[in-house]
């Protein structure tokens, strides 16, 4: 930007309406309000140009991501798919979920094949790099059904470093949500990707695992989606997601 505004560009109260945020009225009533910021500063006067591909929107804090020219899928991925599009094994893969697409599609991270919840899929390459990338320390959460009663020694254990062959490793978060004298389920949140790391740390402290599903990736949850079933992300997950990759 040049001197707060572009020269040439769109029209802020446009590229809200565009987004979905409120008609361009009720857009310029916002930016009257203060509740619009552009590259960290509140706009104060109406007709602002921005580009709305690389300038920062935000409407009272939530950011507002650029017109989509990649696709941003969440992917409930059965149990038994493994996180590939080919496998020369024969197994059941991802490409199935996605034939038809004109989009080449890159996943991002992976579950084993005995893993099934949530996976990202996009076409943008450079976003998919980031959200993986382990120094943006994007948070997961697991739910996980495991053998035996849990106890709450068990939780505090867990909620310090464990040691594993490859290093300690630690939960953000560990909840039990429920408990009998022959199963458990927990929520575990942890930013770590190392390979099947929740099904390694429960089973070193006695509980192995019989059931594991991933439920949220960020600000990203699976909620209601049902395996085998894609949905695109909304604005608010991938304005949230923008901000945790562009720190």
């Amino acid at each position: 930007m040049t001197n707060g505004e572009h020269v040439d560009g769109v029209r802020l109260q446009k590229v809200l309406a565009a987004a979905g945020i409120a008609s361009r009225r009720a857009s310029e009533q916002m930016i009257a309000e203060g509740r619009v910021e552009v590259n960290g500063k509140t706009v104060d006067t109406q007709g602002m140009r921005v580009d709305p591909q690389t300038d920062v929107i935000r409407v009272d804090g939530a950011r507002i991501p650029p017109p989509r020219r990649h696709v941003y899928l969440a992917f409930n991925k059965p149990r038994g798919v493994v996180s590939t599009l080919d496998d020369p094994e024969g197994r059941p893969t991802l490409a199935q979920y996605v034939e038809g697409r004109k989009e080449r599609l890159f996943h991002v991270g992976r579950l084993d094949a005995d893993t099934e919840g949530l996976l990202i899929l996009t076409n943008d390459g450079e976003f998919a790099h980031r959200l993986a990338h382990p120094s943006y320390e994007i948070s997961k959460t697991y739910v996980a059904e495991v053998a035996g009663a849990m106890d709450r020694a068990t939780l505090h254990k867990l909620r310090r470093p464990v040691i594993l062959d490859d290093g300690p490793v630690r939960a953000d978060e560990i909840r039990l949500v429920s408990t009998t004298a022959e199963r458990s389920m927990v929520t575990v949140t942890l930013h770590e990707g190392r390979n099947r790391i929740v099904r390694r740390m429960l089973d070193s402290v006695g509980h192995p695992v019989r059931r594991l599903s991933r439920v949220a990736i960020g600000p990203v949850k699976l909620g209601n989606l049902k395996p085998g079933e894609l949905r695109d992300l909304d604005r608010d997950e991938l304005g949230k997601l923008l901000d945790l990759i562009n720190r």
